[in-house]
């Protein structure tokens, strides 16, 4: 087990705020990680535990802050989809594939799913049970609900005849399977898909389900396929379904769609249901991601039913960025004590290549509007040769909000959370300018020190290098900015190694940070 600590930027400060608005923490960069969850202790919010491929497992107690890291062990292997959930007792239960024949990649690949269980999030997880046997068919893409009011747990996944089959003769199916007493046991899987797709794993195969619990126990979930997103539910707490699931929308370009610089991207949807005491109680929300508008535009897309889906809003644009720029991988979740609704999804509208960042929304009105808000201090660029996962993921209680995401570096995969500060959300309308903030990176540069500004109005900018005494060492830029997102880089290859320091001067305030040059 590791101990990952937060290392704060060195950042002094006159006038406006100059440090990143919502800090982030690198959780862990052992053991390649991608696909990442996450899951709040709804009892004590310092209380986190997330998950990422193929057996890494991650632990906070004091609200993302710190980390330890462990890999998950069991009786049949751990083969990734982690899905981490907590329920009212302060349990957490990290479901994941299996794969017994792992070593070969054989058959019986992914025969079953699993499901850890720790009582207290300071104790390691330990084997509960699994379900979903049904050899040799195979079991895929396992997500979970909890019933805050039963702490029953809901899970739906894809069943393939043959996972990658061609064969005409080879399908998909949406499965449901419950557990009444804490994941001991499991109720036998039941279709909840009337229409199946391929076994190829792409647009016409049938996944991407995720339940979702309403106020009353009812289980709703959307799915991607050969006939858009469509949508089933149930009113008795899974015991019956609609006998044919319903189109919300549909999908043009598919779920399985490219996106550059990344190993494969997906639309697949996700599903929430606000069972909270908020003015929007009952709604339910379905989350994707498509490329209507383009293969060069991927945007973040939202529908909501205000009656237990029975209809559905026309689509509604969660990014708010001018068309043309590429957001994807998105995920959502509702915290079940405001009703807000919050996103995180990767996002390029800052570039004109594959630099990435990752950015959250906020819905406060049911999801009507949307604020924006950089989550990530400094862009990455993908590496299209290695694999980046299918999946982020957030969680949020009580405006205690933490995303999680992958960060890869060329090939270096890292896991990452922000300290998402709902005070400054709140003191700013959806699509207002950021307050001042200046990010660095990398730090230690070896050839080029990048900077990203964030102005909240035009101004003249002064930046300068100086050494650790204040001796000036040289001038980098003197020019009047707008407001908005800036980039600007810094040649730094002809300079000593050695410690320095950057000021940089907008309008009346004047911005540090201590950046190290190694070569």
């Amino acid at each position: 087990m590791k101990q990952l600590l937060l290392l704060g930027l060195v950042c002094l400060s006159v006038g406006l705020r100059a440090q990143s608005q919502h800090p982030n923490v690198l959780i862990s960069v052992q053991n390649s990680p991608n696909e990442t969850s996450i899951a709040i202790n709804p009892k004590n919010t310092q209380e986190l535990i997330a998950g990422a491929n193929l057996n890494n497992q991650y632990t906070s107690l004091d609200g993302g802050r710190t980390w330890t890291w462990r890999t998950l062990t069991s009786p049949y292997s751990v083969w990734g989809d982690p899905c981490v959930v907590a329920d009212t007792t302060g349990a957490f239960y990290y479901f994941h594939l299996s794969n017994p024949g792992a070593s070969s990649l054989a058959f019986p690949f992914i025969d079953r799913l699993l499901v850890q269980r720790t009582g207290a999030a300071a104790q390691p997880f330990s084997y509960r049970s699994y379900f979903a046997l049904n050899p040799p068919k195979q079991q895929d893409k396992e997500w979970v609900a909890v019933d805050r009011k039963t702490n029953a747990l809901y899970a739906t996944w894809t069943e393939f005849d043959n996972y990658g089959s061609l064969s005409s003769r080879d399908s998909t199916r949406i499965l449901f399977s419950r557990s009444l007493d804490q994941a001991q046991t499991w109720s036998t899987p039941q279709r909840i898909s009337f229409y199946g797709g391929d076994a190829v794993d792409e647009d016409e195969t049938v996944e991407g389900a995720v339940p979702a619990v309403g106020p009353n126990g009812e289980i709703y979930s959307a799915w991607a396929g050969p006939r858009g997103i469509v949508f089933n539910r149930s009113l008795d707490k899974g015991q019956t379904w609609l006998p044919r699931e319903r189109t919300i929308v549909s999908q043009p370009g598919g779920w399985d769609y490219a996106v550059p610089g990344i190993y494969r991207a997906n639309g697949l949807p996700v599903t929430a249901a606000d069972a909270s005491p908020g003015p929007h109680r009952g709604n339910v929300y379905v989350n994707w991601t498509d490329q209507r508008n383009g293969p060069t535009d991927t945007d973040v897309w939202l529908a909501r039913s205000t009656d237990g889906g029975q209809t559905w809003s026309t689509p509604i644009r969660v990014n708010n960025d001018p068309a043309g720029r590429h957001q994807f991988f998105t995920w959502m979740t509702v915290d079940q004590k405001t009703g807000y609704l919050w996103f995180v999804f990767y996002d390029r509208r800052n570039y004109a290549d594959n630099r990435t960042d990752v950015y959250g929304a906020r819905s406060t009105d049911g999801g009507l509007t949307f604020q924006n808000f950089r989550l990530s201090q400094s862009p990455f660029v993908p590496n299209e040769s290695a694999f980046f996962g299918d999946y982020s993921n957030i969680t949020a209680y009580n405006n205690v909000v933490r995303p999680v995401w992958t960060r890869m570096d060329n090939t270096q995969a890292s896991v990452w959370t922000a300290l998402i500060d709902v005070t400054v959300l709140a003191a700013k309308g959806p699509g207002a300018l950021p307050d001042l903030t200046l990010q660095t990176y990398p730090n230690p540069a070896t050839h080029t020190l990048n900077l990203a500004l964030d102005l909240p109005s035009a101004a003249p900018a002064r930046i300068e290098l100086l050494t650790p005494t204040g001796r000036h060492v040289r001038t980098a830029l003197q020019q009047n900015l707008t407001a908005g997102h800036q980039q600007l880089s810094l040649p730094v290859r002809d300079l000593a190694a050695g410690v320095y320091l950057l000021e940089v001067t907008i309008g009346d305030n004047i911005l540090h940070r201590k950046v190290t040059v190694v070569h």
